[in-house]
């Protein structure tokens, strides 16, 4: 699948090839043959790993080997091993743990039964082994459910949605189980929104405010004895995309500037449904991961955008410029089963312009001390953005020199830069509150009117009220958005490989040169990737 890592077998490879020798089949063979020995000697030699089951201390479970439909031969031979231990789980059924047909049954499960078991099953002409870890965990007095011990389960926000009971499955068939009852945050749930289906939950109009923790209920009566259930399940919901096509949110159709011989990077951002392709073409050809190329493609990548939206992100790396990508278009496109969409970026000589952004904000005045915006202009985004990532700011105060007219600055700087972005302050902070300055109307007029330069905005903290901001801000925030910053001034916050920065620098302009560090990263991660998907 184009823009994603793909996997062939040996089958699906020689089929592509449309010509099936005897030879290849047997090189094939080999190759499965070595491959299944390294899998089986990492695996520790198991045929299936089995997720872990969680149970209370003094609750009942079962678990079944999945492994008897495994062999066709009706006459066989299955037994349960606690690893570590030779002597088989025994099968009298007055056993607290024993072994029932292919079941491994805990009547009821005890702390010291924490650990791994295996199923064994031969027949006449091989063997498998299947294993799966058992925790046994103490209940906490005074509290309905154990978080740390939920079993994660996800579900979409739609008509309706089921929720299992997790390690259930085998007590349903029993006739001594009771009706299963289903609590959220500890409150039994009742009403037209909720129904039970063989002991699993249905919730009909789901909403994202129905995640949270939940635990279901139940008795089970053996050899007299009743036995209390209970399973807590930690619910995730997640929003169903819409049914419609893909959207790109860059490239938007547009243009960057570039030096002949430097390293670009581009990144192919969209958002939309799961299940689809992103990919980027050049001069109509699909361009792949394949480092050796002047122009290759980053592996597939998910991220969050600026806004909080699912993104997925393929990035177009050209490590050297050449006259002939100038004026040509490299498109981005995807597509999923609602349609296809594409956009394309324009390589153009850079235009002179001397700085990348030029920062405009207010400063403190009437003897205020240096708030949180200011620190920010004068220390963090030189410190992220020019030293860390290579660009090039205009920060006024700091770049201007002395006596000099601040108007005249304003507009001569302005049109020496590629952006203009703007930092408000939080409504709590009354010294980073934005006035309305002959440099800003200037800064507004160039960036709205005559120069029409990108604007990005910058939000320190959350700004809910944007009423007494200048019309050209509300305009601005209404067409473009703003990224909100959220971070402290620590070192982790000051790293330009945090969401914010990334968020950024995706407004920025292309840099000139990627450091050899962040492409030796890429390299790395794509082969990590590899890895784990060969």
């Amino acid at each position: 699948m184009a823009g994603k890592r793909q996997k062939f077998s040996c089958v699906s490879w020689q089929n592509m090839q449309g010509n099936i020798t005897a030879k290849t089949l047997f090189s094939c063979n080999i190759a499965t043959a070595f491959l299944s020995l390294i899998i089986a000697k990492k695996c520790e030699a198991y045929d299936v790993m089995l997720r872990q089951s969680l149970v209370p201390d003094g609750q009942p479970l079962a678990i079944k080997c999945s492994l008897e439909k495994s062999l066709k031969n009706g006459d066989y031979n299955l037994t349960w091993y606690k690893v570590g231990n030779q002597t088989a789980v025994p099968r009298d059924k007055l056993s607290r743990v024993h072994q029932q047909k292919n079941l491994i049954w805990f009547l009821p499960a005890m702390l010291e039964d924490s650990g791994d078991y295996e199923c064994v099953i031969r027949n006449s002409t091989s063997w498998k082994k299947m294993c799966t870890k058992v925790t046994v965990f103490k209940r906490i007095d005074g509290l309905c459910l154990n978080e740390k011990f939920a079993v994660e389960e996800v579900i979409f926000t739609s008509y309706s949605a089921k929720i299992v009971c997790p390690h259930l499955d085998y007590f349903r068939k029993e006739k001594n189980i009771q009706p299963v009852r289903w609590y959220k945050d500890c409150q039994l749930l009742e009403g037209k929104r909720f129904t039970l289906s063989n002991s699993d939950l249905i919730i009909f109009n789901v909403t994202v405010h129905d995640r949270g923790n939940y635990t279901c209920e139940t008795t089970y009566t053996y050899n007299g004895k009743q036995y209390n259930i209970s399973r807590d399940v930690s619910l995730v919901v997640e929003v169903t995309p819409p049914n419609k096509p893909p959207e790109i949110t860059y490239p938007r159709n547009n243009s960057i500037e570039v030096e002949l011989g430097s390293q670009v990077t581009v990144d192919c951002n969209t958002t939309g449904a799961d299940g689809y392709e992103v990919y980027w073409t050049g001069n109509g050809v699909y361009i792949d991961v394949f480092y050796m190329s002047r122009i290759f493609a980053s592996p597939y990548e998910e991220e969050t955008s600026y806004d909080g939206r699912p993104m997925h992100s393929v990035k177009l790396i050209i490590s050297e410029v050449s006259s002939e990508d100038y004026e040509q278009p490299f498109v981005c496109q995807a597509s999923n089963a609602f349609g296809q969409v594409a956009s394309y970026i324009i390589l153009k000589h850079r235009d002179g312009k001397i700085y990348d952004a030029y920062v405009l904000y207010t400063k403190s005045s009437e003897g205020r001390s240096t708030c949180c915006l200011e620190t920010f202009v004068s220390r963090i985004l030189p410190d992220v953005l020019e030293k860390q990532c290579g660009y090039k700011l205009f920060i006024l105060g700091r770049d201007d020199l002395p006596g000099e007219a601040v108007v005249s600055v304003a507009d001569e700087t302005l049109m020496q830069s590629r952006r203009l972005m703007i930092i408000l302050g939080s409504e709590t902070s009354r010294c980073c509150l934005l006035e309305d300055t002959s440099e800003q109307q200037l800064a507004m007029y160039n960036a709205l009117i005559r120069d029409g330069i990108q604007v990005i905005l910058i939000e320190m903290g959350e700004i809910q009220d944007y009423t007494s901001m200048p019309e050209s801000i509300r305009y601005i925030k209404q067409k473009h958005g703003a990224i909100q910053w959220k971070g402290d001034f620590t070192e982790k916050s000051c790293s330009a490989k945090t969401r914010f920065w990334k968020n950024v620098r995706y407004q920025m302009p292309s840099r000139k040169k990627v450091p050899y560090s962040e492409v030796h990263l890429l390299h790395l991660t794509s082969n990590s990737s590899a890895a784990k998907g060969s």
